[in-house]
């Protein structure tokens, strides 16, 4: 056994994540500089490196969808309120959600204010864009004449707006970026593909590129998005043991090209209707990622979604003498950023801003760069660097854990030191997540115990499921909802369970994850 004593650490943040998840989360953010508040409520500013990470998720993520080929295109933020009556089931499940444009100009209130003005009344009231089904079904109606047409692939990038009553930054904001993706197909096969190959994309761009583990699968019938046939999701834990649901994709059937006269001449010279999918992810997964991979130093950011993978930063002492530090961290900087990691160059800064090396260490910390090197004058004057790895960030005896080795070994290692970060960052949160799925109970009464309110930080239960519906389902929800608990997902490849449902007594056909969530 070892005889040294672990140091007490005083961590970046003002509060640890067993204080106060919730609290700690919004640490993260603040500190990290990742976002703030705009001065409307459920609306945040993304800063720079919180929109630096959504830059890299939008950039890989976009990749991935032209790879399929889908194109990208452009709808309006405007939608007429008539696009939305065509679809009752749509409508009904985002009628609470719907922000409204009823007037097109202002006037002068007479009393130093300004008022909607009432000739300006709109002829038809429009929706700011809740999600894009409907104007984009109305185009695919215009575009879509043969069966030559088919498949129609299209995705947006794009901001959308849901009036949220609860928000919380990057999680559940009023206003958020996403992409949504839209198809158009022949029959309910070739659109299954789609909708299924878009979940496989989420779920690889998860596990591989925010080292976020997921499990992939259909949502219970209560949970699919409004309109849909199917609905498959990703969902990930978090560090509170709740799920979040990172990502979706809807098999829609006929439901909305119905709505919208989506139909094509089928080879036999018939009119037949398309069948549609929508797909997407939104700024939620840096939520994820922060409540994934996020210690109380900060958030460690994955390799492949960080702005800048490596950070210098000279020890100036900000007098004439600094010209030879600097143009050794100029050279190291050059001969790191020739180095090529994931198949793209790596990513470094050199910070030359005023300031002391350990204040900007912090701040860098904070926002989980996953390499950060500090270099004096005598590293410069020996070819040495001395760096800190994001996720070794601390020694036994409570200082930051600095590693000091030849500039060039550095630099041929450093594809490989990147890596082997992004690779620990998954492995912990696969661990973590492993280590809370309880699947021994098997009674309403053992998750009830489960989930106690005393409970700090539950995790997932994983049950049998004899998929009830309609009646049935609903008793179900009403049990789960009184013990503030979802059905996540039944995962795709899980086997048959055995044994009976826990809510119906009948046999058990499928698993499914019982949580609480975001």
């Amino acid at each position: 056994m070892s005889n040294i004593k672990h140091a007490p650490i005083k961590h970046a943040l003002p509060v640890t994540r067993t204080e106060d998840f919730a609290q700690w989360y919004q640490a993260v953010i603040a500190e990290g500089e990742l976002a703030e508040e705009s001065g409307v409520r459920g609306c945040m500013v993304i800063k720079p490196w919180g929109y630096g990470i959504w830059e890299r998720i939008q950039k890989l993520m976009d990749e991935r969808i032209k790879d399929a080929g889908v194109d990208n295109c452009y709808f309006p933020l405007f939608i007429p309120l008539s696009f939305f009556t065509r679809e009752a089931e749509h409508v009904e499940g985002f009628a609470k959600e719907m922000a409204v444009v009823t007037h097109h100009r202002l006037i002068s209130d007479g009393k130093g204010g300004l008022m909607p003005d009432p000739e300006a009344k709109l002829e038809e009231p429009l929706i700011v864009r809740p999600t894009s089904e409907t104007v984009i079904g109305a185009a695919m109606a215009r575009w879509i004449q043969s069966w030559r047409d088919l498949p129609m692939l299209t995705n947006q990038w794009a901001n959308v707006v849901r009036w949220e009553m609860r928000t919380r930054m990057f999680l559940r904001t009023s206003e958020f970026l996403w992409q949504e993706g839209h198809t158009a197909h022949a029959d309910a096969a070739d659109a299954m593909v789609e909708t299924l190959r878009a979940l496989e994309m989420y779920r690889e761009f998860s596990e591989n590129v925010l080292a976020m583990p997921v499990f992939a699968g259909a949502k219970p019938e209560n949970e699919r998005f409004p309109g849909a046939v199917e609905t498959y999701s990703i969902e990930a834990m978090m560090q509170d043991g709740k799920a979040l649901q990172a990502g979706t994709s809807h098999y829609l059937g006929t439901t909305f090209s119905t709505a919208a006269g989506i139909r094509y001449q089928d080879k036999q010279g018939q009119q037949a209707l398309c069948h549609t999918t929508s797909w997407g992810v939104s700024t939620r997964m840096i939520g994820g990622v922060i409540m994934t991979h996020g210690d109380d130093d900060g958030l460690r950011t994955p390799p492949q979604i960080a702005p800048h993978q490596i950070v210098i930063l000279p020890m100036l002492r900000e007098n004439d003498g600094d010209e030879a530090l600097l143009a050794y961290c100029e050279t190291l900087r050059k001969g790191l950023a020739a180095q090529t990691v994931y198949g793209e160059r790596v990513r470094v800064l050199l910070d030359k801003r005023a300031g002391k090396a350990a204040t900007k260490r912090w701040a860098w910390v904070k926002k989980g760069v996953p390499l950060v090197l500090e270099i004096g004058g005598r590293d410069a004057e020996n070819g040495q660097v001395s760096v800190v790895r994001r996720d070794r960030l601390w020694r036994e005896d409570g200082k930051v854990n600095f590693v000091g080795m030849a500039q060039d070994d550095f630099i041929a290692g450093v594809a490989a030191q990147i890596e082997a970060y992004g690779t620990a960052l998954h492995e912990q949160a696969i661990a973590y997540r492993d280590a809370r799925i309880e699947r021994g109970i098997t009674d309403l009464a053992g998750l009830s115990a489960y989930f106690a309110e005393d409970k700090a930080m539950p995790g997932w239960v994983e049950m049998g499921w004899s998929r009830p519906t309609g009646p049935a389902l609903d008793a179900v929800v009403e049990q789960l909802k009184a013990l503030k608990l979802t059905i996540r997902n039944t995962p795709l490849g899980a086997p048959a369970p055995g044994g009976t449902c826990a809510f119906t007594g009948e046999p058990a056909v499928e698993t499914i994850y019982v949580a609480r969530s975001y």
